[in-house]
């Protein structure tokens, strides 16, 4: 068998789209599967910081992100824990991520997935939409490539070095880097969501905030994302299953009635008719891994190797995160500076700490009855790091314990110096905002909290990273790759 090209990437939202591009800007040869064609529906509207001014930036489609006249999100308003009033937090919180870059954006998925598909197009993969992957192509040493059919229903196999499957939760291929998914035992919810044409925003300056609110059934969110525009979705315990069965539009409603926060909100405001928001719709969100992120050949990445509940709008910073990692290591492997089990060990490692912490902050999260002591302690007990259980919550909240050594991009640093009391100012402010914003140790934790963040994105700040633990990889000055220190 011919090997026609060095990466076949399946599936092409924001995960096959961002490992696809990474790959070609190395100079490599990519094809991109996509079962769909572009422009389409998908969930997960809501983007962090780092996505948009850090991913976006590597990829090569910042500017076209920042002009597509996305609602900006400064942060997020929650009505979630003891305090029965609504408490807000903002990105300019931290002065690691300040303002112009302190923002985010909500997104139509439809417009923001064809941006990034675009991008891996210019960057020089092949992009093949209409193409279902049937199955992978394997022998007993490694995954070889895959057969799919194309647009015009013809099967074909097509060979590679190495597949990335990105092809989301219902992926056909996950199996084939062997091993299982294992579900989790807390988080086995259901979502059921939909839109109306319009409703009330928040005060300025977080009138582009998502709002999540909790109710006695689950929790609900709240995404603006046009003026006439906004995406409604329940996330709710499983013995309502039988109710979302019989009525789905039915049980979205009366969700939202059974919460008065968000319920004022859309009071008097039409559900959504124009397509594809005209629907209600049902999802499983069960949160899962797969028992092993790759094999010879082979990679997962996004909802393909793993999904953890979405009320901290994770989804897309873990897919396009987890498809960096997988990217570099291709290209390590490809250019011959790392070896293949190394770079794709690297990745994986790197990949689970960063879910690993996801997962576990949010079940002491998910727990109403908590207090900022409580939260404290939880974090020593995640990180198991040796410090004291303050020190060890700023590390977690920054989004990674790696001990990488973490060097701001000179950029960010002076523009952070102009933020230095951003936090002390909204803790006293007229606005809304959790008592724990008060404590000095937030003003630490947001202050540490984008050298973790650019360490759970990039594996380390774009400049010169270390490893994160001893004998680990480095990465390259574009982002692109591994190196060995």
């Amino acid at each position: 068998m011919t090997q026609e090209y060095n990466l076949i990437v399946v599936g092409g939202g924001p995960a096959g789209s961002t490992a696809a591009t990474a790959v070609a800007l190395r100079g490599h040869r990519v094809l991109l599967l996509e079962r769909e064609t572009f422009p389409r529906y998908q969930i997960g509207e809501s983007l962090l910081p780092a996505t948009v001014h850090g991913l976006c930036r590597i990829l090569g489609v910042a500017d076209e992100v920042q002009q597509a006249g996305f609602t900006l999100k400064r942060g997020g308003t929650l009505r979630w824990g003891r305090d029965p009033e609504p408490w807000q937090f903002s990105f300019a919180m931290t002065p690691r991520v300040p303002e112009p870059t302190a923002t985010a954006f909500q997104v139509e998925r439809s417009r923001f997935d064809e941006i990034l598909l675009r991008g891996a197009r210019r960057a020089g993969a092949e992009v093949r939409e209409g193409s279902t992957v049937r199955r992978v192509v394997a022998d007993e040493e490694r995954v070889r490539g895959v057969e799919f059919t194309d647009a015009d229903g013809n099967t074909r196999a097509v060979y590679a070095r190495y597949v990335i499957d990105a092809s989301g939760n219902t992926s056909r291929i996950h199996t084939g880097v062997g091993g299982g998914r294992v579900y989790s035992d807390f988080f086995r919810n259901l979502a059921v969501f939909g839109y109306f044409a319009g409703g009330a925003r928040l005060p300025e300056p977080n009138s582009g905030n998502i709002f999540c609110a909790a109710f006695d059934a689950g929790w609900l969110w709240y995404i603006p994302l046009r003026d006439d525009l906004t995406s409604v979705g329940a996330v709710i315990s499983p013995e309502h299953t039988g109710a979302v069965q019989r009525d789905a539009r039915g049980a979205w409603r009366d969700m939202i009635a059974a919460c008065p926060e968000v319920s004022r909100l859309v009071a008097g405001v039409p559900e959504a008719t124009e397509a594809p928001y005209d629907q209600v719709r049902v999802r499983r969100d069960w949160s899962y891994w797969k028992q092993s992120f790759w094999k010879p050949g082979m990679a997962l990445v996004g909802d393909a190797a793993c999904f953890v509940d979405p009320v901290l709008s994770s989804g897309v910073h873990l897919a396009t995160y987890g498809a960096l990692l997988a990217a570099r290591s291709v290209n390590a492997a490809l250019d011959g500076s790392v070896p293949e089990e190394q770079g794709f060990a690297e990745f994986e490692a790197r990949y689970r700490r960063e879910y690993r912490v996801f997962y576990e902050f949010l079940i002491a999260f998910y727990d109403m009855e908590r207090n900022e002591d409580s939260y404290f302690w939880s974090a020593k007990k995640i990180t198991k790091v040796d410090l004291g259980e303050a020190a060890a919550f700023a590390e977690l909240a920054g989004g990674l314990v790696s001990r990488d050594s973490a060097v701001v991009r000179t950029d960010w640093h002076t523009a952070a110096a102009q933020l230095d009391g951003a936090v002390g100012e909204l803790a006293v402010s007229d606005d809304r905002m959790n008592p724990l914003l008060s404590a000095p140790v937030v003003s630490e934790t947001f202050r540490t909290g984008n050298d973790l963040q650019e360490q759970a994105l990039y594996g380390g700040p774009l400049d010169d990273p270390g490893p994160p633990s001893p004998g680990g990889l480095a990465v390259t000055p574009d982002g692109l790759s591994w190196a060995k220190e």
